[in-house]
């Protein structure tokens, strides 16, 4: 029975590890496809919507891949519950929460082009008059500026999971002060820069952000699904029990 346990909770961390890794790295996919097959919106107010045909395929394919990437985040977020609760319970499960509830915002925003897609069908449509065009480059900027909101709490609220979670690495022998350490920077880096989207909406440090959740997921993915390895050969503790 404990032997059986021992295996299922290595499992759990070897999952929970690969899936973060793997999240991270679509990412990074999702964010060449943007720069190679759509590129920058245009300046002017009515660009996004006048353009949004042209790269209408491009928008969606990355908006499906994003959604999947915050889908695969959720095991490591669960794998590290699991694991750190022993050393630092608190900060684990606040941190695990948090991260968890941060997901959920960003998948909430995820898929805009569900809404943006009939704005500029509507805007291209046959015999769209001019002040009708003008309302729904309204329209687009309204909700472009929910789903932006969506984003931001999102970079707000994660970064704070990654520091407490970086705290409970720090008190684990096996992830040690280097993967703690590393994951409080990033997880520090990530809210500055959500801060800085805070005071100025049209600041680029989003990406900045996003690039710190990466980093954070690829190390504790990483550091995670080792442990898992060792453990499933005998050579690190048990994983705790489940969150």
């Amino acid at each position: 029975m404990v032997a059986q346990r021992h295996h299922d909770d290595s499992g759990v961390a070897r999952w929970g590890g690969l899936a973060g890794i793997g999240g991270s790295v679509l990412l990074v996919a999702v964010f060449a496809i943007v720069a190679i097959f759509a590129g920058p919106d245009p300046a002017a107010p009515e660009g996004p919507i006048a353009r949004f045909p042209e790269i209408r395929a491009a928008r969606t394919v990355e908006n499906g891949l994003y959604l999947a990437v915050l889908v695969l985040w959720v095991p490591l977020a669960l794998a590290l519950c699991h694991r750190l609760r022993a050393t630092r319970p608190a900060a684990a499960l606040f941190g695990s929460a948090l991260n968890l509830v941060g997901l959920a915002v960003l998948a909430a925003g995820a898929i805009p082009h569900v809404v943006t897609t009939r704005l500029a069908d509507l805007y291209h449509a046959d015999g769209a008059t001019a002040q009708e065009r003008a309302t729904l480059v309204l329209l687009w900027q309204s909700n472009q500026g929910m789903f932006d909101a969506l984003l931001l709490v999102g970079l707000l609220v994660m970064p704070v999971g990654v520091i407490l979670l970086g705290l409970a690495m720090r008190r684990d022998p096996a992830f040690g002060t280097v993967a703690g350490n590393t994951s409080v920077v990033l997880g520090a880096i990530g809210f500055a820069a959500a801060t800085v989207v805070l005071v100025d909406p049209r600041s680029i440090a989003a990406a900045l952000g996003l690039f710190a959740l990466i980093g954070f997921h690829l190390v504790a993915g990483w550091k995670t699904y080792r442990l898992a390895a060792r453990s499933g050969r005998g050579l690190s503790r048990p994983l705790s029990p489940s969150c």
